[in-house]
């Protein structure tokens, strides 16, 4: 959906874009030469004559007027910053249902807006970032996670649900250290979940574990049963905070950069959608603002 809000934004902004430059330089032109010529040949040139050779044709004046607004639009969505939305909880605590974040699209390097090739190389993903990629099973559909294991990297994640990273070159895997552990807000299956800090290098955040669910290792790939990634060269794993409910590279593998949209780095809206089961409000309504999550993302 994404990509063909990006294929149709391209389109309409060359088409505005080649009538605005003709309209420009060829054809405002040919109309004020003309009627140069209709004023030479007449003297009594009513106003009404006047007034419609000299007015642009409809479809001129509003592809000249809406030109410069959609290539701003295209410009700043594809290169600079591009809004999304939060559907899901699988990075709970960090993002929740309802956030509208915002995405830097040049954190990982610009791309063209259709074809996602690499344009220019502006950075690569740190460890601990949140990132934005197309979801490599189907790249049509835009994930949200935060990056774990960088290439050249083995990832553990043991059966006590504890985060193991051997950096490219060390001799040995360190556990993630956790701290601050306590009982989380949030309920999940009637279950209070556990909540934690976790210090990803320089990065801080929070996580939340489900204490009695046991974690799914029979459905990890490439090797069910086995819970030790090797990062390829040029791709990423990434989890999601929200540890026993989130969809990630446990499950279907690693993010080439290439699939790499960009940084979440704020939040620029955040709505609540609690109503009760009665409620005849759709779904989609929103029940309430929460501004205090406002702001960069922690």
């Amino acid at each position: 959906m994404a990509n063909t809000f990006s294929i149709i934004l391209v389109i309409v902004t060359l088409v505005t874009g080649i009538v605005w430059a003709f309209e420009k330089w060829v054809w405002s032109k040919k109309r004020l030469e003309k009627l140069k010529q209709l004023e030479e040949q007449s003297s009594d040139l009513d106003e009404q004559t006047f007034k419609k050779l000299k007015t642009q044709p409809w479809w001129i004046e509003n592809s000249v007027a809406i030109f410069p607004v959609i290539a701003f639009v295209l410009i700043l969505r594809s290169f600079i910053y591009e809004p999304f939305q939060i559907p899901s909880g699988s990075m709970m605590p960090t993002l929740l249902v309802g956030d509208f974040i915002l995405v830097e699209k040049f954190a990982y390097g610009l791309k063209d807006p259709v074809w996602h090739h690499q344009l220019v190389d502006t950075g690569e993903p740190k460890r601990g970032d949140i990132a934005v990629f197309r979801y490599p099973p189907n790249p049509s559909i835009d994930y949200i996670k935060r990056i774990v294991g960088l290439p050249g990297d083995v990832v553990r994640y043991n059966s006590d649900k504890v985060l193991c990273i051997q950096p490219k070159g060390a001799s040995k895997c360190t556990d993630v250290v956790d701290s601050n552990v306590h009982q989380s807000r949030f309920v999940q299956g009637g279950v209070h979940l556990i909540e934690k800090t976790e210090h990803l290098g320089k990065v801080e955040h929070h996580i939340l574990i489900n204490p009695l669910r046991r974690d799914r290792i029979y459905e990890y790939q490439p090797r069910p049963g086995v819970d030790e990634w090797v990062v390829p060269p040029g791709e990423y794993f990434v989890m999601g905070d929200n540890r026993d409910n989130s969809a990630d590279s446990r499950y279907w593998g690693f993010v080439p950069k290439a699939n790499l949209v960009g940084k979440a780095v704020a939040i620029w809206m955040s709505f609540e959608f609690d109503r009760s089961p009665n409620s005849i409000l759709p779904s989609w309504v929103p029940t309430g603002v929460r501004f205090n999550r406002i702001g960069s993302i922690k």
